[in-house]
């Protein structure tokens, strides 16, 4: 059974009549939500159901929860975590608080019908790092942010929740935020294969990834690596990711042209599902008409992702919270 390549974000609380219609027609893979999407856990629960009743099976349905400034379930009825560098940092065993942490995490979106999250990122600071990434990041060494990715990952398969690696193929050397302009990377490609791409060649089993808009100009200085067939035959052939590979928003400000060229270019360059979030209905047609099916080889490295969703292995979550606290004392 094929389905849309693409990930789409609804518009609000609850799945509207042209929502379920639209999404009843075109079969999306999956669903991101946000912040304008999160209510409370009943709501949430009601989201979920609905917006997978619309397509008529247990389609993924994900969030970016990172924890600290990157959470979209928050207090009063949600944890509020550090942001990651910041536990990494103060955490007397970082590698054990990093498991409880995303273990939590992970707890509360299955417990909402969440299950699959945007998480760990393999990024790697760098003294330059843009604000909207550097404390989000887990630290400056290789072999750190692999052990804490990989835990990261772990502790979400522990919670029935996917992980989802970013941003591939490394976004800790941009100075400015993708959000609104485009990163330009002006290293060697011997250095960024080195460093930056060191963490993703590591994780690259995962069976999920997100790309990263950035250029790199010793690879490609004409395209950011999501809409770079070049890069991402370095993402595939030389960091060796074989996972499932969706875009990073296609709304953001770092890409150029319409949401359906974008989403056509992404494709094109070979990336297996494009994402796209803000739920705005003349986009969200747009890109679902120029995105299509998904392919042969997509469908297949989303059935082998999907395969590792699982319902979570029992925890004492007050244990596990007391836990933290502890380490973070």
């Amino acid at each position: 059974m094929s389905h849309s390549a693409v990930i789409v974000g609804p518009q609000g609380l609850d799945v509207t009549d042209w929502e379920k219609a639209h999404f009843r027609e075109t079969d999306p893979w999956g669903f991101i939500l946000f912040a304008r999407n999160v209510g409370d856990p009943d709501q949430l629960r009601r989201l979920t159901a609905g917006l997978r009743e619309a397509v008529g099976r247990n389609a993924p349905i994900m969030i970016d929860q990172e924890g600290g400034r990157v959470q979209r379930m928050r207090a009063p009825h949600w944890r509020e975590y550090l942001p990651a560098l910041d536990q990494m940092t103060r955490a007397s065993d970082p590698i054990r608080a990093m498991w409880l942490r995303n273990r939590l995490i992970a707890q509360e979106l299955h417990d909402v019908g969440l299950d699959a999250n945007c998480a760990p990122l393999a990024d790697l600071l760098e003294d330059a790092a843009h604000p909207v990434m550097r404390n989000r990041l887990y630290g400056r060494d290789v072999d750190t942010v692999v052990q804490a990715a990989r835990t990261a990952a772990e502790a979400h398969l522990d919670g029935g929740v996917l992980p989802i690696l970013k941003h591939i193929p490394g976004y800790g050397r941009a100075t400015v935020d993708s959000h609104k302009e485009l990163p330009t990377v002006r290293v060697s490609r011997k250095e960024l294969e080195l460093r930056d791409f060191a963490p993703f060649r590591a994780l690259s089993d995962m069976a999920m990834g997100m790309t990263a808009h950035i250029v790199f100009t010793d690879i490609d200085p004409d395209h950011p690596a999501t809409i770079s067939a070049t890069m991402m035959q370095v993402i595939r052939r030389d960091i060796g990711f074989d996972g499932l590979i969706m875009t990073d928003d296609i709304g953001m400000d770092a890409l150029s042209g319409t949401p359906a060229e974008r989403a056509t270019a992404s494709l094109k360059a070979g990336c297996d599902l494009v994402l796209h979030c803000n739920g705005d209905r003349a986009e969200v047609e747009a890109v679902a008409n120029a995105s299509g099916q998904m392919s042969a080889a997509a469908l297949a490295r989303a059935e082998r992702a999907l395969a590792q969703r699982k319902p979570p292995v029992p925890i004492d979550i007050p244990g596990a919270i007391a836990e933290l606290e502890a380490l973070l004392a």
